[in-house]
Parts: C-alpha cells; sequence; structure tokens
C-alpha cells in the first residue's frame, strides 16, 4: 500500500507542532512499546520535544528496551502540555490509558496502526491491516522522513516486529517485513540477547501463572477449541501482572488440532470485567468473536473484554464461539 500522501499530510502536521506526546494502548506489548520508545528517539533526534507516556509498571518482558527508564508516568501527566498527539498500535481510543485520552480528544492527531478493526480518526491515520506490525510501518514512515536510526531504535523496531510476527512465523510476515527487519540488522540489533531476554527467560511468578492456567485448561468441540483461564485470586497470590501472562494463550493453541484458542483473564482490579485474548487459525475469524463484545484486534489474533464475572463471560463467548462454528 503506498502511503505518500499520508506521509505528507504527518510530515506537514510534525511541522506544526514542537511538543509531542506519544502513546500505545493499555499494558504496552513489545509492537506497541516498541514503536512509541523509536518514535519518541527519533522525533527527540530531528529537534522535536517528545515524550511517550506509560504505566512503567505493565511493561513485561520488553521492559528492558534503551529508552524505557525516559518514559513519563502517566500519573504525570496532568502537569504537561503538549500541542500533538501521536498514538501507535492503538485500535480504539478506548484502547489508550485513561490519563491520555483527554489529550486525543483535544489535540491535532497522528495515527499509526495495523489492527484490521481500525478506523481513520484524527487528523492524519496512516492505518495498513496488511502490516506486520506498527513497528513495520513506524519503519516505513521513517524511511521515508530519511530519520537516522541508531541501534537503540532498531531494537525497539525489532522487538516491536518479532513480538507481532512470533519471530517471523505468523502469516502476518510480507516479504515488506523482511526487509525491515533486513535494514534493521544492518544497525547492529542483538537478536541472540534479545531472544534470550523475551523467549527464554522468566520469573518465577509468570512460571506459577502458566502452571495454574496449564491445570485450567479445558478442550472441546473435538479439539477445535481449547481454553485457559486465570482468575484475580492467581494474580494475587502469585502478585503476578498481565504483562507476566502475555503468552498465556500459547497453552491453548499448542492442543493438536486447535483453529481457535481463548485466555480468559481478570487483573486484579475493582471492575467485575473479563478480558479474554483470542487467536484462530484459518479460516476462523478472530475479530468475529471480539467485535461481538466491543473489542478487535487482528484477523488471526484479537481480544475482548466482557462485563461480568469469569462464569458468565465463559458462558457468552463459548456461545459466540459455537455460533460461529456453525456458520
Amino acid at each position: 500500500m503506498d502511503f505518500k500522501d499520508k506521509f505528507a499530510a504527518a510530515k506537514t502536521l510534525l511541522g506544526q507542532a514542537k511538543t509531542i506526546l506519544v502513546s500505545g494502548h493499555l499494558s504496552p506489548d513489545g509492537d506497541s512499546l516498541g514503536s512509541m520508545i523509536a518514535l519518541v528517539r527519533m522525533l527527540t533526534a530531528a529537534g522535536w520535544q517528545a515524550y511517550a507516556a506509560a504505566d512503567v509498571k505493565a511493561l513485561g518482558k520488553p521492559g528492558f528496551l534503551e529508552g524505557v527508564s525516559d518514559l513519563l508516568p502517566l500519573k504525570k501527566l496532568k502537569r504537561r502540555k503538549f500541542d500533538l498527539f501521536f498514538y501507535v498500535d492503538a485500535s480504539t481510543p478506548d484502547r489508550l490509558p485513561p490519563e491520555v485520552r483527554p489529550f486525543a480528544e483535544k489535540l491535532p492527531t497522528l495515527t499509526i496502526d495495523h489492527h484490521a478493526t481500525s478506523a481513520e480518526r484524527g487528523a492524519v491515520s496512516i492505518i495498513d491491516p496488511a502490516a506486520s506490525s506498527a513497528g513495520e510501518l513506524v519503519w516505513r514512515f521513517a524511511k521515508w522522513m530519511e530519520w537516522p536510526m541508531d541501534r537503540a531504535v532498531a531494537e525497539a523496531l525489532w522487538v516491536a516486529m518479532i513480538t507481532d510476527t512470533g519471530r517471523f512465523a505468523y502469516d502476518n510476515t510480507r516479504p515488506e517485513t523482511l526487509r525491515a527487519a533486513t535494514d534493521l540488522l544492518k544497525r547492529g540489533v542483538r537478536t541472540a540477547f534479545i531472544n534470550d531476554v523475551i523467549y527464554c527467560s522468566f520469573p518465577m511468578r509468570a512460571m506459577e501463572l502458566k502452571r495454574r492456567a496449564w491445570r485450567s485448561l479445558r478442550v472441546w468441540k473435538n479439539r477445535k477449541v481449547a481454553e485457559v483461564s486465570l482468575a484475580r485470586d492467581d494474580f494475587r497470590e502469585v502478585r503476578g501482572t498481565k504483562a507476566e501472562a502475555e503468552d498465556v494463550i500459547e497453552i491453548p493453541r499448542q492442543v493438536a488440532g486447535n483453529q481457535i484458542a481463548l485466555f480468559f483473564y481478570q487483573i486484579p482490579d475493582r471492575t467485575r470485567e473479563t478480558r479474554v485474548s483470542i487467536r484462530t487459525r484459518a479460516p476462523w475469524d478472530a475479530t468475529a468473536i471480539a467485535k461481538r463484545f466491543g473489542g478487535g484486534g487482528h484477523v488471526r489474533a484479537a481480544g475482548c473484554t466482557v462485563k461480568g464475572g469469569m462464569a458468565a463471560a465463559k458462558r457468552q463467548v463459548r456461545a459466540a464461539v459455537r455460533e460461529m462454528l456453525k456458520k
């Protein structure tokens, strides 16, 4: 997809700004956090006053990236003033942290996103559902802007791409993705080190959460559907975070013959909501389930929040899955 006109519009919008706030979605994953850090480093090097904001306690494995120490804590945003809001990898405004939503509503906005359920919004929207990741789109925009990239930027975008493509194993990996990855490798990305940090080293809290999730495994519809769950008490007793349960969804996906994998979880908060991560294999569309509950995402990976307790959420989502399978 040719984004020259969009890139030009984004360049014009940036030219009218001096102080920029960059945000991704709640509990930023590798793509969201990596894209934010890369953007801020490049914008700052190009002369802007740019800041990224996130919950620094919910970064998980990608929290090792250089630039994390410069993140603005969400609680300090009220004291700041910005003239442009730039958000990445957030399919809808309600996926943004509550503390940054007022900026998205009041300021000119520039969006980079790749979710299939994303819609044009704000002053300029660069949205490509075919892209592997927001990080890939950030790389394309940076190349068009002729911004230099140091190793820290390259590693942030590398993490963005590998986490959203399953280390280039998912079917959202395109020739363009690997061209971007090749360019990043030229800048000294420490591939073995990053792989070890993200995929080969886990704190005991994360291991305990996985153990509990394994115990909850339920397989049905002749192994086509598999699900796991973690309740609030699981997180509380382990003192774990959602970031430490990021790859729990891989447990039901590993069941031979699985086509639809579900992960129900409740983070320790005051709501009665249950969140659901959804993964599918062809021909099933994960967003078809997520959108039933106001969620969204990608064809093979989506998520939603169901109002109500765990048992009620499971009944509703299972019903939606059964209905989809009948079709």
